[in-house]
């Protein structure tokens, strides 16, 4: 009788797993509006039409300007080399379009909606405010002035008896977008906070007699450029630093306070605002020491060093920012 052959497998060795496609998250539409008169105005949605029954102003596809801003880029050219040889960039304005249609019930209602939409960018009431928010509800903000796109075309394709189209043109001379969450940190009778850190804690410490300072405070900026910092100081205080990777801007320690009691220096380093005024609108500036630099703080993690000295009083300390985002 005939032996079988009995055949012999090698082990199957495992294949190395595949790597898995990311799961998508879901996501609800941007929600987008429009507030003029500096921020201060009504605020008319751009999106959520609650139907063809409803008068309403909607944001069509095709709105232009809304992610990276528009940078310059500064270079040398020689004579007897090609090409040029880069210098610098900056920034530039952000010129936004927005393609909206106007859907009214009827031929008055479509009159007022053009009425109000053109009282809310009318640039001789100040400047209008987007809004963005996606799904993870973080509202963005651009503050823009209108510039163009609203004088009209009653073309057949551009306007009909109840509805109408516009490409509103908006300048945003800030080219970035806010967050509506100020970051602080704030300093009470010497004692600091950890500013926006759950890990390290950096209290201050006394340098000589009357000095509180943090030298190595954990600042945090969620933006994606630098931002410009708000301080507010509540005297009395005799004298200050505040300092940042070789920048700093001092009031000289004196046996007079600087900042007297009750009164409440505002120093805002932003450009185009920079100034050092209290409540009562007095100019600080002879007060600084020489060559003060009003530093900004960068995108990410920096480290500052703060030192402050007390009055006799209950003095306090409090910087702030608004993070700034290159897109919404």
């Amino acid at each position: 009788m005939p032996i079988p052959a009995i055949e012999r497998r090698a082990e199957e060795t495992p294949s190395p797993s595949r790597p898995q496609p990311p799961l998508p998250v879901e996501w609800g539409h941007t929600y987008v509006s429009i507030r003029g008169a500096n921020g201060e105005g009504e605020e008319i949605p751009l999106t959520g039409s609650q139907g063809k029954d409803w008068p309403a102003i909607m944001l069509l596809p095709g709105a232009q300007g809304l992610d990276m801003p528009p940078v310059e880029l500064h270079a040398d050219a020689s004579p007897n080399l090609p090409g040029s040889i880069y210098r610098s960039t900056r920034t530039a304005q952000r010129e936004v379009l927005l393609p909206v249609h106007l859907h009214g019930v009827d031929r008055s209602t479509l009159k007022r909606l053009k009425r109000k939409l053109i009282r809310t960018l009318s640039p001789a009431a100040g400047y209008c405010v987007l809004k963005f928010m996606e799904a993870d509800s973080q509202p963005r903000y651009l503050n823009c002035y209108y510039n163009g796109g609203l004088e009209g075309d009653e073309g057949e394709d551009r306007a009909g008896f109840r509805w109408a189209t516009f490409g509103i043109q908006l300048t945003a001379f800030d080219p970035f977008f806010y967050s509506d969450q100020a970051q602080v940190a704030e300093w009470k009778f010497g004692r600091g906070e950890p500013f926006l850190s759950n890990v390290e804690v950096f209290l201050p410490t006394r340098l000589h007699k009357g000095i509180v300072s943090t030298p190595n405070l954990s600042v945090f900026n969620a933006g994606d450029v630098e931002a410009w910092p708000l301080w507010t100081v509540e005297g009395p205080v005799r004298g200050f630093k505040f300092s940042f990777d070789g920048q700093s801007f001092e009031a000289p320690t004196s046996s007079t306070d600087v900042v007297a009691a009750g009164r409440t220096l505002t120093i805002d380093t932003r450009p185009g605002y920079k100034s050092l005024r209290d409540d009562e609108g007095r100019n600080y500036w002879e007060s600084l020491g020489p060559n003060p630099q009003l530093w900004s703080i960068p995108a990410g993690t920096s480290r500052i060093s703060v030192e402050m000295a007390p009055g006799s009083g209950a003095a306090s300390l409090r910087l702030s920012f608004r993070p700034r985002f290159e897109s919404y």
